[in-house]
């Protein structure tokens, strides 16, 4: 903005801050949920099935859902009193405070409840009660590849 419309404003650099929150925050549920969540795959794929399972559960049941409540109930009264004092930023001309805050309650309030769907559904597997959700899909490259080389037989 500042070099192309020769206009500055604190609001603007501000705003990358507070969308680029929003992606992380927001999408780590949709990613947990999409089983595209980070992890050794190398290692993970060498394991057995039962032990993949039982380090998912183990892993969101230990691990995951106490910091995401742990994360929500200490946000929550940042975001509170923030939205109380209708929190500005300190900067002249920047954005209030308060929709950033809220995001971390939020996100932290969906990947709560993500990871507990994620919970139930690997015990769920586990006890033989659903087909393994993730058994069948294949990652996006692997897909793209079949594709391409279905194309280049064709010819």
């Amino acid at each position: 903005m500042r070099n192309g419309l020769d206009t500055s404003s604190n609001a603007w650099l501000e705003l990358q801050w507070v969308l680029f929150s929003a992606v992380f925050l927001l999408c780590s549920p949709w990613t947990l949920m999409s089983n595209e969540h980070i992890r050794i795959d190398i290692v993970n794929n060498t394991f057995p099935k039962w032990l993949r399972n039982a380090i998912d559960i183990v892993g969101h049941g230990l691990f995951l859902l106490p910091l995401c409540i742990i994360m929500a109930i200490t946000a929550y009264p940042v975001f509170l009193d923030s939205w109380l004092l209708n929190e500005q930023s300190f900067s002249a001309g920047g954005l209030p405070q308060w929709p950033a805050k809220a995001l971390m309650v939020i996100g932290f309030v969906l990947l709560f409840l993500q990871g507990l769907s994620e919970l139930i559904k690997r015990i769920a597997v586990v006890r033989g009660l659903i087909p393994d959700p993730y058994e069948r899909r294949h990652h996006p490259v692997e897909v793209e590849v079949e594709i391409l080389t279905q194309t280049i037989q064709k010819r």
